[in-house]
């Protein structure tokens, strides 16, 4: 029987989030979208303003009896820099910044240990913020498995396939078969 859970993170640009986690065992959907800002129904255009208090994050509906909240956290940490204050590479501006928005006191506890943990593997701070997630507001449809069907465009080629490279070489006893 299923155990489906949600998670919220952010890690700079939701195409490559996406393209990091949506290959994982367990992992049933990923949606990209836009969380914990001040205005209802934000667009892509008004969140690159970095006016609306709005992070890029992925919303990931997944097995826990398949993958953990641990072992998404890990995969989290091990493919971007959360030592970044709002930027991650190029991308710049508060709604890049990494953050774990939890669904429920377990995921809070467990966010904060894993934060605490993985801060002896970066020599300096690590600045991803842990909240509630609040409203999560889904990203336009043409921002979904953005890199499966953009890969070849430079910005892909240059920050997402590295991204998911990294992710396969460390994780892919945990990916699908393709």
């Amino acid at each position: 029987m299923a155990n489906i859970e949600i998670a919220t993170v952010a890690a700079g640009c939701f195409w490559c989030v996406e393209a990091v986690f949506q290959d994982l065992k367990g992992v049933q959907k990923v949606q990209s979208g836009y969380s914990n800002g001040q205005i209802d129904n934000p667009t892509y255009k008004q969140v690159c303003t970095g006016t609306t208090g709005h992070a890029e994050v992925l919303q990931i509906t997944y097995d826990a009896n398949i993958i953990t909240y641990e072992e998404l956290l890990e995969v989290l940490w091990y493919t971007h820099n959360p030592t970044t204050l709002n930027r991650q590479g190029n991308d710049v501006g508060t709604q890049y910044r990494s953050g774990i928005y939890y669904h429920n006191d377990e995921q809070k506890q467990i966010a904060e240990a894993s934060k605490k943990e993985h801060q002896l593997l970066f020599k300096d701070p690590i600045v991803t913020e842990i909240e509630a997630a609040n409203t999560f507001y889904p990203a336009e449809d043409y921002h979904n498995n953005y890199f499966k069907l953009h890969g070849h465009e430079p910005y892909c080629s240059a920050v997402a396939a590295p991204k998911v490279k990294k992710a396969y070489e460390k994780f892919g006893h945990k990916m699908k078969q393709s």
